[in-house]
């Protein structure tokens, strides 16, 4: 980009027009100075203005209606209960994101060591693709109280909880993207003699990336909701176990700061997969929504 930018003002300066040629080169770095924040802005403002003016009318609303706070507490209620207590609410959000990135990771790998199968065999398509609808029309609330019961109320089924829940997206994703290949490439690797392996790391798997990364930003809330549901069920950690005993006790406070947490992680790591997107993929039309 630098020297897309710079070589023709080189050229002016080479043909004795290029007198104003560090005036130009600064004038070009004020504008890209000024246009990187205010495009951050642009994608930062609309939001956080839209957020501010909810939080406002919950303010109000609750205060002119005197509505109890075991009801529905204001904000600035909850924001005082989560600051107030914010190392209890850290301690079990750090646990539910652990549970949920290990869920996502497991349910990932296995997902696309399973589309990788099925896109190389459409016998094997046929087989594993109803086993895996089956597992994705399954209630997840239906499924976790026998995971409990098969494997404890430790941190395991809570992983496995949200492995299951992240499980066909990527799966579905994975299987589409590594056969949406350009044929005109594929007939290129064919026509040298390319081996399967070479094929599938240096064609397939870039191809399926775009795919995957948008299977990624589904899953990855996806897990953060798998976690909270398995702590429903188990243990005393986490911060799904937090909700319900505030839940019982109509501890309104407590509980919405537990869902405020809940909605910054997830943000959190859609963002950040999101910037992972861009830095691995700028190459491809889909980053240039982001």
């Amino acid at each position: 980009m630098r020297f897309l930018v710079e070589s023709p003002l080189r050229r002016r300066q080479s043909d004795g027009t290029g007198d104003n040629a560090a005036s130009d080169r600064s004038s070009i770095w004020r504008r890209h100075r000024i246009a990187f924040p205010f495009s951050t802005l642009g994608y930062i403002l609309p939001p956080a203005f839209a957020i501010a003016v909810t939080v406002a009318i919950w303010e109000a609303w609750v205060r002119a209606a005197g509505i109890p706070v075991y009801i529905v507490p204001a904000p600035s209620v909850v924001i005082a209960r989560l600051w107030g207590d914010f190392g209890f609410f850290a301690l079990h959000g750090s646990i539910t994101l652990a549970e949920a990135l290990a869920g996502f990771a497991l349910g990932a790998a296995v997902a696309f060591t399973g589309a990788t199968l099925m896109a190389h065999s459409r016998f094997l398509e046929r087989t594993l693709l109803p086993i895996a609808i089956l597992v994705k029309v399954t209630p997840i609330v239906a499924v976790a109280p026998l995971f409990v019961i098969w494997f404890g109320f430790g941190s395991l089924p809570k992983v496995l909880i949200a492995s299951l829940i992240t499980f066909f997206p990527v799966l579905v994703n994975a299987m589409v993207g590594l056969r949406a290949v350009n044929p005109g490439a594929l007939d290129f690797f064919h026509s040298l003699h390319a081996s399967r392996a070479e094929t599938y790391f240096k064609l397939r798997l870039p191809s399926s990336l775009p795919y995957l990364f948008a299977a990624f930003r589904i899953s990855i809330p996806l897990s953060v909701i798998g976690a909270v549901v398995g702590e429903w069920f188990s243990g005393d950690r986490g911060l799904g176990s937090v909700i319900i005993v505030a839940h019982n006790n109509l501890d309104m406070p407590t509980l919405f700061s537990a869902i405020l947490v809940l909605a910054f992680l997830g943000i959190t790591l859609t963002i950040i997969t999101a910037y992972i997107e861009r830095k691995m993929l700028f190459w491809h039309d889909s980053t240039m929504a982001f």
